[in-house]
């Protein structure tokens, strides 16, 4: 599933090809995604995109009477291509620009999302998020302040949109390794100290990550087609049973919150 590092990828991948484009044409294929594609989505046609931004996951192309709210879901992504390009399977919309170039999105298993809402008000899917981790707002007092008390593991608070969005398995899994915290520890009990390092150590993923163009598992691909590379840098996930790379232990694969979490017992703790 695309996290936040590959949807940021993907924001800056097209960006420059988008902003300041008229879209001429709206092109939906396939409208039975994780939601059905609303008919409003073409009030997008004869408007210029003024900003593509993220949220969370999220990624909204802003015109001057409201946006298009695109989620990647587990399989999907966009793609700059020329105008007329092959029509292939799972290629279910078409956002045609002035330009001559098409942003296409593609998502075999679809479930993505494709919604749009007027301008000056909020869409429910964007409502009680937590703050963005590569934000300022993001900080040890922040955290220490949502970790306070809590019984619930350090892994599935940082994982949870309402704390902060876009730590998602990949990332909680190598920022917490990096942090030398056991992922199941109860999240009140984790010590600021080591929640201060925690922070830093997401923001340091997550910017590694969005420099080497994402991590391509499997469905994951670039604007421009190409894989993203922080695969080669991970150092817990999809390892368990491997020595772990500091003391050669061998990693514990666990299922914590039904995701896959590998640890090392001995150097997180």
């Amino acid at each position: 599933m695309p996290e936040l590092p590959e949807v940021e990828v993907t924001r800056m991948g097209i960006t420059p090809h988008v902003v300041g484009q008229t879209v001429t044409k709206i092109i939906i294929r396939n409208a039975r995604l994780r939601w059905p594609i609303p008919d409003e989505i073409k009030s997008i046609e004869g408007q210029v995109i003024r900003k593509v931004t993220r949220r969370a996951k999220y990624l909204l192309l802003d015109t001057d009477i409201g946006y298009a709210i695109v989620h990647l879901g587990m399989s999907g992504n966009l793609r700059i291509l020329p105008a007329g390009s092959v029509v292939e399977k799972h290629d279910h919309v078409d956002v045609v620009l002035a330009s001559g170039e098409i942003l296409r999105y593609n998502d075999p298993r679809r479930f993505g999302a494709w919604l749009w809402q007027q301008a000056g008000e909020s869409h429910s899917v964007l409502d009680k998020m937590g703050p963005e981790p590569l934000s300022d707002d993001f900080d040890v007092d922040y955290l220490v302040a949502k970790a306070k008390g809590k019984r619930k593991a350090i892994k599935l608070l940082i994982m949870d949109n309402h704390i902060v969005v876009g730590v998602g398995n990949i990332y909680a899994n190598e920022s917490l390794f990096a942090a030398g915290i056991d992922p199941q520890c109860p999240a009140g009990k984790v010590s600021i100290a080591q929640l201060q390092l925690l922070v830093s150590e997401i923001k340091t993923v997550l910017q590694k990550a969005i420099a080497q163009g994402g991590t391509t598992l499997k469905d994951f691909k670039n604007a421009d087609g190409k894989p993203g590379y922080f695969a080669q840098e991970l150092q817990v996930y999809g390892k368990g049973g491997q020595p772990c790379p500091r003391c050669g232990e061998p990693l514990t694969d666990i299922k914590l919150g039904q995701r896959a979490t590998v640890f090392c017992g001995k150097c997180q703790n």
